[in-house]
């Protein structure tokens, strides 16, 4: 084995990565080395691609972006069992301790010293990964590479669809870029009433309507709040799935959550912005859920009946790919918001 490899390197402060030759990782004695087959970006990609308030209080150059993938084990640690030479896994990309208050008592998606792959850590837009084997997700061996590296990022859209009930509820999807998509199929696939998508990119509400949405609107063309009021006879809808972190979509989807409802909420603003929390939250009534990544491992099993069952589809969603050197026109292509999903293949 060569004992360099390609990888997409966050050099330094500032927007835009850099294509490097690095070594490739040493793994401990209960860590596992993957070669990578697939990685998808992420929005937090996106983030930190563009160097935005959040990355830049995150991010600590130099690091290996990207933490959604899958691959092939080739190596594992002496002390490592639950995992074999040739299995074909994704990834958890949330290592947690497993000694926190937190960890015992069954939130670990939200582990106090949580390291993210990709963030806090080198990650997988890269010919080999490094990784706990703890975090390793077995893969049926004929599962496209394309969907295997789709799981942890669908896994946020099944985290979110799921946090609260929305049987025969209507429902209204913020933002839909891929997450967001992956979301309304979801919803619908969990028994939505009705599911309104929001969106200023046409290419992504086409996408919404083909996972499944009910109304598809551009808010920068059309009036949001009197189309969604005018469907739902006044009264607004039960549940908000907010995914794109704009505020202006956070403000219009909570002012569109009746009293008394739900809103979950998944999508990062690039910078704090203000609200109006009294009219918007507290009078209303409202539960409100923050969602950080996918809890383990109950969301990973939810995932596997999802997609073993049929009642999720991903292929849709996937529309680009790319070699890891074409990596700038992928980002591109992501950030156009004609796209959906885009896979890089080392």
């Amino acid at each position: 084995m060569p004992s360099m490899m390609k990888a997409v390197v966050k050099t330094k402060a500032g927007p835009g990565f850099e294509l490097c030759e690095v070594p490739i990782p040493r793994i401990g004695q209960h860590d596992i080395l993957i070669r990578t087959r697939a990685t998808s970006i992420c929005g937090t990609d996106i983030h930190i691609y563009n160097w935005d308030t959040w990355a830049a209080n995150r991010i600590k150059p130099p690091v290996i972006i990207g933490h959604e993938f899958c691959g092939d084990v080739i190596e594992i640690g002496e002390q490592v069992a639950s995992v074999q030479v040739g299995d074909f896994i994704s990834a958890e990309s949330h290592i947690v301790d497993h000694t926190c208050d937190l960890c015992r008592t069954g939130m670990a998606h939200i582990c106090r010293n949580t390291q993210i792959i990709g963030v806090d850590r080198d990650g997988s837009f890269a010919e080999y990964v490094a990784l706990p084997a703890a975090n390793a997700w077995h893969n049926p061996p004929n599962m496209p590479s394309e969907i295997a590296a789709l799981e942890e990022n669908f896994g946020n859209a099944v985290h979110t669809a799921l946090e609260t009930p929305v049987v025969a509820r209507k429902v209204l999807v913020t933002g839909c870029g891929p997450v967001g998509v992956m979301t309304i199929a979801v919803a619908k696939a969990a028994g939505a009433r009705s599911i309104y998508a929001s969106d200023i990119s046409e290419y992504r509400l086409g996408l919404a309507k083909k996972m499944g949405a009910h109304i598809a609107i551009n808010p920068a063309r059309e009036n949001l709040n009197k189309i969604v009021l005018d469907d739902t006879n006044g009264e607004g809808v039960d549940v908000l799935l907010e995914m794109s972190g704009a505020p202006g979509a956070i403000r219009d989807g909570l002012n569109l959550l009746k009293s008394g409802g739900h809103a979950v909420l998944l999508g990062l603003p690039a910078k704090p912005f203000e609200f109006d929390l009294a009219n918007l939250v507290i009078m209303k009534g409202i539960t409100v859920h923050g969602i950080a990544g996918r809890k383990l491992w109950e969301t990973w099993y939810e995932i596997r009946g999802l997609l073993r069952s049929g009642a999720v589809n991903l292929e849709p969603v996937i529309t680009h790919r790319f070699k890891l050197e074409e990596f700038q026109k992928a980002f591109e292509t992501m950030m156009s918001g004609d796209s959906g999903k885009v896979v890089l293949f080392p």
